[in-house]
């Protein structure tokens, strides 16, 4: 397959039961994405437990606690393509004490699924799921009416659960959204159009996944080249080579541009772009780079490459979402945390905390004095060194941070930057 074909990530959301991991293993499945020796697994553990028919959903429950108590506890990723585009799947967990694991997996996607039971219709977790991705600023939602075998096909339960996501969805900033009824046991309208239910006139779940518009998602307008690495080999082939290394998080580069480097605010200009294939005519996200400079400027791990006149924010005071995911302690206003933010690590200290949400309700309870595991609320932070940074919203790469326990190097919070100052 060309390296150039289109990747899509997405995630799979939504209650406990719903059939997350039922539907990914159809679609590798159905895709024949699957190695005869994982078939062959799968079906001796299905006899041996007695289903009688072959549980798809253990392709992804990889877990032993998983597969014996048919539930998925940790974020499994998967990866299947076809012709048209490659694909990588994250199937996290519906169950309310893994939610961090849940927004881990979303995090990264362009696309997220949700799946509602027919029987049982919208439920707290999916709509906690929808608003998390909602918050995640996830592109592209897809709500999967799932089991729909067991209710019938019946057109009259998929209008009724479709109108009451609808109506929670206007709530919320979901730029595109499509629902598909489906039944992930059966394979109906998971890789083909399903006949069972003639009175749906939408594309299969995978036609959908092949041919959503993707390219126009990342910010290819806002420059920001955060340096990871600064490549000096003092070879005697090139004895004054001199290289930022990175991943481009946004806009597009190109030799000629002039550029300025934070938090310095010196200005350069770009003469060459190398990649590991050699030098390109320019860079955009997501590709790992290395930009060299007309000048030699004092640029280390942690700086960022944008624009002279577009400029992220440089701020040592962040208003922020978080979501905590420590068991241990809850958040404190006043406790010190480590921040990792892109490539740039700091100390910071939790200022204040303006309300904890209630992501059920929309409820802001600005009474709240701590967050405890999965919770999320609004808070201040002062870093020890500023921050290079874009509102979320604006920019998901550069938008985005941890917070990490000093004491034990434990990941306590992931966080979206909503303002800066």
């Amino acid at each position: 397959m060309d390296d150039t074909t289109e990747l899509l990530r997405f995630a799979t959301a939504g209650s406990v039961d719903d059939g997350k991991s039922t539907l990914i293993g159809r679609l590798l499945f159905d895709t024949k994405s699957l190695f005869d020796d994982q078939l062959s697994a799968v079906e001796s553990i299905s006899r041996a437990r007695g289903d009688e028919y072959t549980d798809l959903a253990l392709l992804t429950d990889g877990l032993r606690a998983e597969r014996e108590q048919g539930i998925t506890i940790d974020v499994a990723y998967r990866y299947f393509a076809t012709p048209r585009r490659k694909f990588i799947i994250a199937d996290t967990p519906g169950h309310i004490q893994y939610t961090r694991n849940m927004v881990t997996g979303a995090s990264t996607a362009d696309l997220a699924l949700i799946l509602v039971d027919a029987r049982k219709g919208l439920l707290e977790q999916s709509r906690r799921h929808a608003f998390l991705c909602s918050l995640l600023r996830v592109p592209h939602l897809v709500l999967c009416v799932n089991k729909m075998d067991l209710m019938g096909y019946s057109q009259e339960v998929f209008d009724r659960i479709a109108a009451e996501f609808v109506a929670f969805a206007t709530k919320l900033d979901i730029p595109d959204l499509t629902i598909i009824p489906v039944s992930a046991l059966e394979g109906d309208n998971v890789v083909s159009r399903s006949v069972n239910m003639p009175w749906y006139e939408g594309a299969s779940l995978l036609h959908h996944l092949e041919t959503v518009h993707i390219a126009s998602d990342r910010n290819l307008v806002d420059v920001r080249f955060p340096v990871q690495y600064v490549i000096r080999p003092h070879l005697s082939s090139h004895p004054d080579y001199r290289g930022y290394a990175g991943r481009v998080a946004s806009g597009v580069m190109k030799p000629g541009d002039e550029v300025m480097v934070l938090p310095s605010g010196f200005t350069s200009t770009i003469t060459a772009i190398d990649t590991a294939d050699g030098p390109v005519a320019e860079a955009f996200p997501p590709m790992s780079i290395t930009v060299r400079l007309a000048d030699e400027l004092d640029v280390s791990r942690g700086d960022l490459i944008c624009r002279p006149n577009n400029r992220p924010a440089v701020a040592q005071d962040v208003e922020a979402l978080i979501c905590w995911m420590d068991e241990k302690q809850p958040l404190q206003r006043g406790r010190k945390y480590s921040i990792a933010h892109t490539t740039r690590t700091a100390r910071t200290i939790v200022k204040d905390l303006h309300y904890r949400l209630d992501v059920n309700t929309l409820h802001r309870d600005e009474g709240a004095d701590g967050l405890q595991l999965n919770e999320i609320g609004r808070v201040r932070l002062r870093t020890t060194a500023p921050l290079l940074c874009d509102e979320y919203r604006r920019n998901r790469e550069t938008g985005g941070f941890i917070m990490i326990d000093e004491a034990d190097n434990r990941t306590v919070a992931a966080g979206i930057v909503v303002g800066a100052s």
